[in-house]
């Protein structure tokens, strides 16, 4: 299931997060609300559930909306929606030892514990640059990002959306052209901590992350290329982002 910006509920979602983010927490949970009524598959509704349950004031109405979340978690039976599981048990078993039931918070911390594992993702898998590489190429960590010349990297970095990794490229600093190569992991990954869970619960953008080499064994040349407009706004997202990177 592929993650898609320009998906109705993701927008009111999004546009829920931006009066979040001025503390207009009542448009906010308004907006949550909407996209939680005008979802049309259970995958929409889990990421509406997830947003409505955030904002819950009362411990019993939290608990409520992440156990429907939940639900609707397992029944999508989809590799971006399974990294959300131990997030999700974590905080049902927050609800639960607020509420004072201590059994019931261990049973899903248990759960949670339980549910991390390497992703089961299958691929095919690619990796956006501006380096001209070929067949049989290993890219390996340990060198500088692509976005911040001083940070070395401890891990490359992959997708399994083709339009993900052409944004990814497209937002490289520099002029050589655009590439999109197709890559093999050569050893485990896990999802990439950055952006799992982070505004959006699970790994909807399948991105993940390895400390062995990925082996180049091909290139694609079409993908969904964003406007100059597009590009720009991600360009300032990312010099406004003050979080810290999970290297």
């Amino acid at each position: 299931m592929e993650f898609n910006p320009h998906n109705h509920i993701i927008q009111l979602c999004m546009q829920g997060m931006q009066n979040e983010e001025t503390g207009n927490f009542e448009a906010a949970v308004q907006l949550f609300f909407k996209a939680w009524s005008e979802a049309t598959n259970d995958f929409e509704r889990f990421i509406a559930a997830w947003f409505v349950a955030r904002r819950q004031l009362k411990n019993a109405d939290k608990l409520k909306w992440y156990e429907i979340a939940l639900e609707l978690a397992s029944s999508v039976d989809d590799e971006a929606v399974r990294a959300a599981f131990p997030s999700l048990y974590l905080n049902i078993a927050d609800c639960y030892q607020t509420l004072g039931d201590i059994d019931r918070a261990k049973h899903h911390q248990a759960m949670a514990l339980a549910s991390v594992s390497q992703p089961a993702d299958g691929g095919p898998f690619y990796h956006g640059t501006r380096a001209d590489l070929k067949v049989g190429d290993l890219l390996t960590a340990g060198y500088s990002s692509n976005y911040q010349s001083d940070l070395i990297m401890n891990h490359i970095y992959f997708t399994a959306l083709v339009n993900g990794a052409g944004l990814a490229a497209a937002l490289v600093k520099d002029d050589a052209p655009e590439r999109v190569y197709i890559v093999e992991p050569m050893g485990s990954f896990e999802d990439d901590p950055n952006v799992t869970n982070k505004k959006f619960p699970g790994n909807p953008t399948r991105s993940y992350r390895t400390k062995e080499p990925l082996k180049i064994v091909g290139e694609v040349g079409e993908w969904l290329r964003q406007t100059p407009e597009q590009l720009q706004q991600w360009r300032e997202k990312l010099a406004a982002n003050n979080g810290e990177i999970i290297n």
